[in-house]
């Protein structure tokens, strides 16, 4: 479902920290598929795509995402050992006005993918911004539309600055990260699984 040729070809950045940017990186008609499955989310907050009730082709879509082949593409872009790294992957579908401020993934992660699937997006804020710095969200040296089919890899470090200006409403995204350890997977798992819980019952 992936178009590897086109993502092959994207070349990695490696200023502030090494990252690359691919639009239309979905192939032929899967799109459609995946914008037509896409899950109800009706909760801020990141959720594990294992607790959520999306259609064949999204599910389809989460094993390639966690399959070898785009594994290696990422190994050879990043020239990074993944090999029986463990992977948590998750969804989101609504933002609040807190959302997006500027910060760093943890230390736990190795490699963050995001993926979106707003058929458009008119919004002023929302924009994912890659910073140069923690201190302006307007010191950028990407900033990048969450439309569908676009994906936004990045090697995590003390200096990934990323974030956005606030958005309210929705916005759906995938997010794959590969870690540095099962132990780290558990409890990413488990404090995702958890936030949303919370988040269900007092948002």
């Amino acid at each position: 479902m992936l178009n590897y040729s086109l993502l092959q070809e994207s070349p990695v950045n490696t200023q502030p920290f090494p990252h690359f940017v691919q639009a239309n990186c979905i192939a032929g008609d899967a799109l459609d598929r995946l914008l037509t499955e896409f899950p109800a989310i009706n909760m801020p907050g990141s959720v594990p795509v294992n607790e959520l009730d999306g259609g064949p082709a999204f599910e389809q879509f989460i094993m390639e995402l966690e399959g070898e082949r785009f594994r290696k593409l990422l190994e050879t872009k990043f020239s990074i050992d993944l090999q029986n790294r463990p992977v948590v992957t998750t969804a989101r579908g609504l933002m609040r006005e807190k959302d997006g401020r500027i910060h760093t993934d943890s230390r736990s992660k190795l490699i963050t993918v995001l993926l979106y699937f707003n058929k458009d997006w008119t919004h002023a804020g929302g924009r994912l911004r890659l910073l140069e710095n923690n201190q302006n969200i307007d010191n950028y040296v990407a900033e990048i539309s969450p439309l569908a089919g676009t994906m936004v890899a990045f090697q995590v470090s003390n200096n990934c600055w990323h974030g956005h200006t606030p958005v309210v409403g929705k916005r759906l995204s995938i997010q794959l990260n590969y870690l540095v350890s099962k132990k780290a997977q558990g409890k990413h798992s488990f404090l995702h699984g958890l936030s949303a819980k919370v988040k269900k019952v007092f948002d």
